[in-house]
């Protein structure tokens, strides 16, 4: 577990520790003291810590002007015991959204499973972003995590699936997967 860091190719043009409009900004990291840990597990100290013992994060980019930002997540997602989705609904997202970001790209290749509560923030995350034009976009989630949202109907709250369960996001720079997402979203709700 403390081999799987975040995606860092992106660290000339944005990190999040130096963005002043970023929830993490000033926060200071080591490459050598492992202090957050997965269950009996220590992982990289480069993950961000949301609040949640099973849950973690990494702002990988924002961009203001256009409105979205890319979230690689890693851990175990599980609503029904941590409620995660409130820690990272509540202490990210909204304060994303409070600077102007309304499209929502999270990466979830390193999301082990999913336990599932209740709908309530999904709903409400929901609710927010397509009131500003926005948008949640799952990609690469594991089969089987995409499979547990689908049985309770979470994914209804997300845009997902398709060519986004193998989407190559780590060739690509920021602008052009957001344009991608962005205009697949829009012919989406043309249609």
């Amino acid at each position: 577990m403390h081999q799987i860091e975040p995606f860092y190719l992106w660290r000339n043009a944005y990190t999040a520790e130096e963005d002043l409009r970023s929830p993490f900004a000033g926060r200071e990291y080591s490459e050598f003291e492992f202090t957050n840990r997965l269950y009996d597990h220590l992982i990289h100290p480069q993950w961000d810590d949301i609040g949640s013992p099973t849950l973690f994060i990494k702002i990988l980019y924002t961009d203001y002007l256009a409105g979205y930002t890319i979230i690689e997540l890693m851990g175990e997602w599980n609503d029904c015991i941590n409620n995660d989705i409130m820690f990272l609904k509540r202490d990210i997202l909204d304060h994303l959204q409070a600077e102007g970001i309304n499209k929502f790209i999270l990466i979830g290749e390193n999301v082990l499973n999913f336990h599932y509560s209740d709908d309530s923030y999904y709903e409400e995350l929901f609710d927010e972003v397509s009131e500003s034009d926005g948008w949640v976009t799952m990609l690469n989630f594991r089969d089987h995590v995409q499979k547990e949202f689908d049985q309770i109907s979470i994914d209804s709250y997300f845009l997902k699936g398709g060519s986004f369960d193998i989407f190559d996001w780590r060739t690509k720079r920021p602008a052009t997967i957001f344009r991608s997402l962005d205009q697949y979203n829009k012919q989406l709700f043309l249609t």
